[in-house]
């Protein structure tokens, strides 16, 4: 569901809220600034980092998060409409996706170091595995969801299996599609930073790592909005893209 104007007022009295909650508890001294930093601590923090080395590792999470979602979803795009495309396949083929897709993507990270060492290429292979799924099944869903009359208009219009699928299958399939692409982005997001911290890789993955073996709390919080940004701007191009893509369907 997208985030409507109207509703913006009430997300910033929560963000307010929640940071005066924070402000109150760091300085009350409840716990250690080593584990809680203030708000004020943090943005400066962050300030000080998006001028040197957080800058540097916000982009390069940013950069591989985007190849391996991309990567991931032009995949499951294509796996997905020849499954749902072909009666055929479509049998042997579903169960198998019903066994891997409740693996986690951390499940396979020995197997990917096993395949590629501690290197970009196994935090890569790690992300695209992780936001395959949402994808395909998205995919898969939306095109065997078409409405059967459509199928029978194909069938008079003799439209092949490809011109079925770019024609109506996928246009139909839209909705679930992008669905799938948002939650994917996010999957991106987190395992990338896991296989980071895990593979010792430039990114924000590690630099939380390291603020936390070092008690930097006010760095490790930067990271983590620094995180949030990337992971909200991520979204709100996708919801520009999906109003783009369903614009014809408005109302």
């Amino acid at each position: 569901m997208n985030t409507r104007p109207s509703t913006w007022p009430a997300s910033l009295a929560l963000l307010a809220a929640l940071l005066v909650v924070w402000w109150a508890i760091s300085h009350a001294g409840w716990l250690s600034p080593a584990f809680l930093p203030t708000p004020e601590a943090t943005a400066a923090s962050l300030a000080e980092g998006v001028r040197g080395d957080l800058l540097r590792a916000s982009l390069s999470t940013a950069v591989r998060v985007l190849q391996g979602w991309l990567l991931a979803s032009l995949a499951g795009v294509a796996l997905g409409a020849a499954i749902a495309g072909s009666a055929t396949l479509r049998p042997w083929v579903q169960p198998t996706l019903e066994f891997l897709r409740p693996l986690p993507a951390s499940a396979v990270m020995p197997l990917a170091i096993a395949l590629y060492g501690l290197s970009p290429a196994m935090v890569l292979f790690v992300i695209a595995f992780g936001a395959l799924w949402p994808t395909l099944l998205g995919t898969v869903h939306g095109i065997t969801a078409i409405e059967p009359r459509l199928v029978d208009v194909a069938r008079c219009l003799r439209l092949s299996r490809v011109a079925f699928l770019w024609k109506m299958g996928l246009p139909h399939a839209a909705p679930d599609i992008v669905a799938g692409l948002r939650l994917s982005l996010t999957v991106s997001l987190i395992v990338g930073t896991l296989g980071e911290m895990l593979a010792s890789q430039e990114g924000l993955g590690l630099a939380i790592l390291l603020a936390a073996r070092a008690y930097r709390a006010s760095e490790l919080f930067a990271c983590l909005v620094l995180l949030s940004l990337i992971g909200l701007a991520g979204h709100a191009l996708l919801v520009l893209a999906e109003r783009w893509l369903l614009r014809g369907r408005a109302g």
